[in-house]
């Protein structure tokens, strides 16, 4: 079980590496605060999916709990703010 929930923590570090390295803040305010919702996101989810890889393992494989995913759908959350921020931005 360990081994399976080490890949959402490598997953998630990749995500803030990557968006650390291109992060530009747009002059739009919408697309500033969607931005920053999609980070702040993105920011949170390795917390609690470092929970779940320290809380669920001895549970089994059958049973995931709340940590996960809400970990992984606020990655997932983050990453589509960021993406729809990214639309109409002249580059």
């Amino acid at each position: 079980m360990y081994v399976s929930r080490h890949i959402y923590l490598l997953g998630t570090a990749l995500v803030n590496l990557a968006l650390g390295l291109y992060f530009q803040l747009r002059p739009a305010l919408w697309m500033r605060t969607l931005r920053w919702i999609g980070s702040l996101l993105i920011l949170v989810s390795p917390i609690l999916l470092l929970v779940a890889f320290l809380h669920e393992p001895p549970l089994g494989l059958a049973v995931r709990g709340w940590h996960s995913y809400v970990g992984m759908i606020g990655m997932f959350v983050g990453v589509m703010a960021h993406l729809l921020a990214s639309f109409g931005a002249a580059n």
